[in-house]
């Protein structure tokens, strides 16, 4: 086993491909001018780490190259051994939607991985819940702060008496009035409203409370009646509530009957193919397409091949790697509604005065990703080496397994919101400059790239790859050990989030017009 104080002393860097021209520079802390790799490579000038460095002189307008792809252009000649930042790196164009070939590299079914299983809670429709939750929908904005109100009473005095139940959840969000709720793209916060209540981890035990007078009637929602004997909507606006505490105590009684059923469920054996496992990135850095999201990737494989579906997201950071997926595509047909979803999302940001250069950070900037080609190059590793099955628009609910893009925003809450509305039950999350992210409805484990962030945040990071950066680990031992984490999370395994009750709120995406 490789010395791990050695590996962070000597000059050491990260080169992805051997097509490429540039390294990142693995050090903590960075390297001096002067520092010289065991290759006999000379830094001409001090680079921070995580960042780029020239491995061979390039001219000015030549491809700078990482991952075998060209990430962009020389702004000008960049000696050898030269640091290769971000102002002096220029953004190509992006692949061609109708250009890019689609099925033409579909891997073989890979071969099935048996036996593997989790505790969790099986649901009527055949889906399966990793946490017992008691969820409360609600129509519009306005009744928000009731349903917190609710929320907390019912943890405070219902909840002791329910202790197979792991927790209410208030499904709030901004939507329902005050929106042009019939123009083109409403249907997207409304599926998400709906299929928000139906996610596995709340049992089909479904309540929505509803205002009265907004425009996102809870019919329109088109939830499942389950027992029409049982009301599920509570109206605040009705006239049997005469004041403020008579609407608590309605929504605490209808909570009550979910929570007696909620109580008598228990965790059974279920099968690893009952996963719908989300895999996202927040805070990236340029170790994150080296470890961090390499790691998912692997274990996503091996997610699949035990009969999961895995959700891979995320548009603006796959649209520069969008032809390394659509050439995985199982089918031409699959792979159009891949290329669908891309140019819908061009269009989006277009209509808005932007293209996809608006998703770059400067926490991304600060970890060394010079733009948002090389920042999808390394996204795009998450979705491991399988089939791409099926491809799902804003707020659908996923049914098939596999590895499924859900197309989804870039922004980590609008992207969680829409992989819970899909149906997610577990949740991956990587990160290089570091997120104390959270969801309520599912667990999230939280994989660090580097190793310097998971011992800054020993109470936040779940997983640390970037053991595989210094040699410590391999790709494949990391997959495996996070595969395994992942069984243990779904199986009732607190993460480090669901430790701090850190969770975010939801965020709903509506790019329909609000009036």
């Amino acid at each position: 086993m490789p010395d791990p104080e050695a590996a962070v002393s000597q000059p050491r860097y990260v080169r992805v491909h051997p097509a490429d021209n540039v390294a990142i520079v693995v050090n903590d802390g960075g390297l001096p001018a002067g520092a010289r790799f065991e290759c006999g490579l000379s830094l001409a000038e001090a680079v921070p780490q995580a960042h780029k460095v020239a491995l061979q002189t390039i001219a000015e307008g030549a491809a700078i190259v990482r991952y075998g792809v060209t990430i962009g252009f020389a702004a000008r000649e960049l000696p050898r051994g030269s640091w290769v930042r971000e102002d002096r790196v220029l953004l190509p164009e992006p692949p061609a939607l109708d250009r890019i070939p689609l099925a033409t590299v579909v891997p073989a079914p890979p071969e099935p991985l048996r036996g593997f299983t989790f505790q969790g809670y099986r649901n009527a429709d055949g889906s399966a819940g990793t946490r017992n939750l008691l969820g409360i929908t609600t129509t519009v904005q306005c009744v928000a702060g009731t349903v917190d109100v609710a929320a907390e009473r019912i943890r405070r005095e219902l909840l002791p008496r329910f202790p197979n139940v792991d927790g209410v959840v208030a499904l709030n969000h901004t939507y329902g009035c005050g929106v042009a709720i019939n123009a083109p793209g409403a249907e997207i916060p409304i599926r998400t409203v709906r299929h928000l209540a139906l996610n596995p981890n709340f049992g089909g035990e479904v309540m929505a409370v509803s205002l009265g007078c907004e425009k996102l009637q809870p019919e329109r929602l088109g939830l499942p009646v389950l027992r029409p004997e049982e009301p599920f909507v509570i109206r605040l606006q009705g006239e049997e509530h005469r004041c403020f505490g008579d609407m608590v105590a309605a929504i605490l009684q209808m909570a009550e009957r979910r929570l007696e059923r909620l109580n008598a469920r228990a965790r059974v054996p279920c099968p690893a193919s009952d996963l719908v496992v989300g895999m996202q990135c927040g805070g990236s850095d340029a170790f994150s397409g080296v470890t961090a999201n390499p790691t998912v990737g692997y274990a996503a494989d091996l997610l699949v091949r035990a009969g999961a579906t895995v959700l891979f997201s995320e548009v603006t950071e796959v649209r520069d790697a969008v032809h390394l997926l659509g050439a995985r595509a199982v089918s031409e047909e699959v792979g159009r509604a891949l290329m669908r979803e891309m140019a819908w999302y061009d269009d989006y940001l277009a209509r808005g005065g932007a293209d996809r250069s608006a998703n770059h950070t400067p926490g991304n900037k600060r970890g060394g990703l010079s733009n948002i080609v090389e920042k999808a190059l390394g996204s795009v590793a998450k979705s491991g080496t399988t089939a791409l099955r099926a491809v799902a628009a804003p707020g659908e609910r996923v049914r098939e397994k596999g590895l499924v893009f859900l197309a989804t925003p870039a922004s980590d809450f609008i992207c969680g919101t829409l992989q819970l509305a899909a149906g997610m039950n577990a949740h991956v999350f990587t990160t290089g400059e570091g997120t104390p992210y959270g969801l309520a409805m599912a667990p999230v484990v939280k994989v660090s790239s580097r190793t310097a962030l998971a011992r800054r945040w020993p109470d936040l990071i779940d997983f640390d790859a970037g053991r595989i950066a210094t040699g410590q680990a391999t790709i494949e031992d990391c997959g495996w050990e996070l595969f395994r984490m992942i069984l243990e999370a779904a199986s009732g395994r607190k993460t480090w989030s669901e430790q701090w009750t850190l969770y975010n709120a939801l965020a709903l995406f509506n790019p329909a017009p609000v009036t």
